[in-house]
């Protein structure tokens, strides 16, 4: 079996992503295409199949030996990009399986990126840490995913190191919830087969000294909320103390979940933390120091809910939060006369324990949302929430740690780290539910400053080329092992 030499890997990667990756990004960045749940012309505007052309484009010059590619589209979702590559092994009826998941779609572009910078133009320039970095919406929130994971396979093929076979998913609705992925896996099921390793390039780093896998995920609530009290807008020197403002029946159903002067969700919503992640939280917490904090932008004396940094880091890993991410029914300042207005309506985003069952924790909100209502006002709230589970991490095979630790001290030279992320990727819920005993290596380019669904959202271009790497490098370890 053909050892895998880590210096030619890097040489590979490295003139990959200067010549095909980042041009491939940078058009991909200029397409101003949105989630369907941020777009609702996505079926008929071209955007989407835009995004997905591009993709495939890029896939067919690849020649990947044993490379299949579809665009697979079932009526009224989103395409899915779909590639499978045969094993390169002797033995290649047996190999095991391996999945590669990212997707394509991306969130909103927001108003306010700095001078020079846009949500579709594409920038590269000196970033804020790790050499230049490349700017712009969704570079790194995933549309580097496809090529990362098929330049790490192709590193392998270029010194004749064997893989399993492997399958590639590019989804078009994650930021969406991934509400179309569960029909294409079922749709697909005999294709995908039974995963023995899942990649999943669409999570952070700690920092951009070494890779970072990922041990948990929150899941996700948002839904808006309207509070109605009267049918018009009145003059609110006639209308106020006597008909309540409806955005202060916001505020008291809002602290029917949490608790204003701390932050605190209801108990309903909170879990046991595994010991296991404390302590490994802990000695993140360590690593990171206060660039826990740091990393984002406060303002001039602005400082965190908590100085403990275990605390900071297991509060956006493992406890619930609440944020209120859009308003209606409020004019802006300027035109804000002195009425009462009828209604209130709020966005809000509930972030969940990983362990957490969302369906229950949604019945659990409609129920305080909607109970003995201060002052008999309704409340309105939509048919479906966009719900998702969270995902912790099964304990690791031996031969993953071993792995991890390899491919980091040989493309960083440092030991991996580990830890749990804030955001939600519904997918790996889904998959670890449907395959329980399929080992999933969670790692990705979002950390510090990178500023994933914000302004100014952009990755530094030379730790993506490391990360590659070690993505090939365990790749070819999987194989190995699952062969001794």
């Amino acid at each position: 079996m053909t050892t895998l030499n880590t210096d030619k890997v890097t040489s590979f990667v490295n003139k990959q992503w200067d010549e095909s990756i980042i041009p491939l990004l940078c058009d991909y960045i200029k397409i101003p295409s949105q989630s369907p749940d941020y777009d609702p012309e996505w079926e008929t505007n071209g955007l989407q199949e835009e995004v997905v052309d591009l993709m495939m484009d890029w896939v067919k010059k690849q020649n990947v030996p044993g490379l299949k590619y579809e665009i697979v589209k079932l009526p009224h979702r989103t395409p899915l990009i779909f590639c499978e590559i045969e094993s390169n092994a002797k033995d290649k009826e047996n190999a095991p399986t391996i999945v590669l998941y990212a997707h394509y779609d991306k969130q909103p572009p927001l108003e306010g990126w700095s001078e020079g910078l846009g949500p579709y133009k594409p920038v590269i320039k000196e970033g804020p840490y790790a050499g230049k970095w490349l700017y712009g919406r969704a570079g790194a929130d995933d549309g580097y995913g496809l090529p990362a994971s098929l330049t790490a396979l192709r590193a392998l093929h270029e010194q004749g190191v064997e893989h399993g076979r492997v399958v590639v998913m590019i989804e078009g609705c994650e930021e969406s919830g991934s509400k179309d992925l569960p029909f294409y896996m079922d749709h697909l099921k005999d294709r995908i087969g039974t995963p023995d390793l899942l990649v999943c390039l669409d999570s952070g780093a700690g920092n951009y000294d070494t890779m970072w896998m990922t041990t948990s995920l929150r899941g996700v609530m948002a839904f808006p909320m309207t509070v109605s009290l009267l049918k018009d807008g009145v003059h609110s020197g006639g209308g106020s103390g006597i008909a309540a403002d409806s955005f202060r029946v916001v505020r008291q159903l809002l602290d029917r979940l949490e608790d204003s002067s701390t932050g605190i969700m209801i108990d309903e919503f909170q879990v046991d933390i595994p010991q296991e992640r404390i302590e490994q939280t802990s000695a993140t917490a360590k690593v990171l120091g206060e660039t826990s904090h740091t990393q984002l932008p406060f303002r001039s004396g602005v400082k965190p809910v908590t100085n403990d940094l275990t605390e900071l880091l297991l509060n956006n890993t493992w406890r619930p939060t609440l944020t209120i991410t859009g308003a209606d029914g409020l004019p802006a300042v300027k035109n804000a006369g002195n009425v009462l207005r009828s209604s209130t309506t709020v966005k809000l985003s509930i972030r969940l324990p990983p362990s957490l069952d969302s369906t229950a924790a949604e019945k659990k909100v409609r129920e305080l949302l909607t109970t003995n209502v201060p002052y008999g006002a309704q409340v309105t709230l939509p048919e479906h929430f966009h719900i998702a589970n969270g995902w912790a991490a099964k304990p690791l095979k031996k031969w993953t740690s071993q792995a991890y630790e390899q491919a980091a001290q040989a493309f960083f030279g440092q030991s991996a780290q580990y830890m749990g992320e804030g955001g939600t990727i519904p997918f790996l819920g889904l998959l670890q539910k449907k395959f329980p005993q399929t080992q999933m290596c969670v790692t990705g380019l979002l950390g510090p400053a990178s500023n994933a669904h914000g302004v100014d959202e952009g990755f530094p271009i030379e730790y993506s080329k490391k990360l590659t790497a070690c993505i090939s490098f365990i790749l070819a370890e999987h194989f190995r092992n699952c062969r001794e």
